[in-house]
């Protein structure tokens, strides 16, 4: 699908209502961030927080992603996040390639046509596995540059939600894993896109500039 504007791609994917899964969210999610920017961040699907705010990665999974992307001086206001799948799977289970292949195709990929970033960072198997090919794998993959059906180079680590589940030292090896994944990312964004800052003086805070929003897809 092709839109006159990100605005109008926007406002039709909030509506959208072609696949079961929106049977069981209060409705679509769409994106935040900045459509301007050479960098994208894809995840997986929205969590609950993420379903009442109507924007991905805004919940106890985005706000580690925060911190991740401040290490490497990137704040969220700065790239644009989006999701493969829009709406939140029956009991936040993780969503099918099939699943995850048709809501793609519909929005995804128009929002990379529309976006049109320069570097992408695949968040999670979900994400890898659309992006690369079905049989790759995030244990196996992630750290590796591949170009994506957009012939955009893209990167794949961890989803934050992976990191929360782990303790000990298998979660300082992940976090320094994603910590350098993220920074080969930004690396490579600085050199093709040199003059678009990465980073804002002061981070956003998603909760706040999306209350509204929250409050409206409530009263439904």
């Amino acid at each position: 699908m092709t839109f006159d504007s990100h605005a109008k791609l926007e406002q039709n994917l909030l509506t959208c209502a072609l696949c079961p899964l929106r049977q069981h969210a209060i409705g679509p999610t769409s994106y935040n961030g900045c459509p301007e920017s050479p960098l994208a961040i894809v995840g997986e699907g929205p969590g609950g927080v993420e379903d009442e705010y109507g924007v991905p990665l805004v919940g106890p999974s985005g706000q580690l992603l925060d911190k991740a992307l401040t290490s490497v001086k990137v704040t969220r206001d700065r790239v644009y996040t989006t999701n493969v799948i829009k709406c939140r799977p029956k009991g936040n289970r993780t969503p099918t390639i099939e699943e995850g292949c048709f809501c793609a195709e519909k929005w995804l990929d128009a929002e990379m046509a529309s976006v049109k970033p320069k570097v992408i960072i695949a968040l999670g198997s979900v994400a890898l596995k659309y992006l690369y090919g079905p049989d790759k794998r995030i244990t196996k993959d992630r750290g590796q540059w591949f170009t994506t059906k957009y012939q955009i180079p893209a990167i794949a680590t961890y989803h934050p939600a992976y990191l929360l589940r782990l303790t000990g030292k298998e979660l300082i090896r992940a976090k320094w894993e994603v910590f350098y994944d993220l920074q080969k990312a930004v690396a490579k964004c600085l050199e093709l896109a040199p003059d678009f800052s990465l980073q804002s003086a002061e981070p956003p805070n998603l909760l706040e500039q999306y209350k509204t929003r929250r409050e409206t897809r409530r009263a439904k």
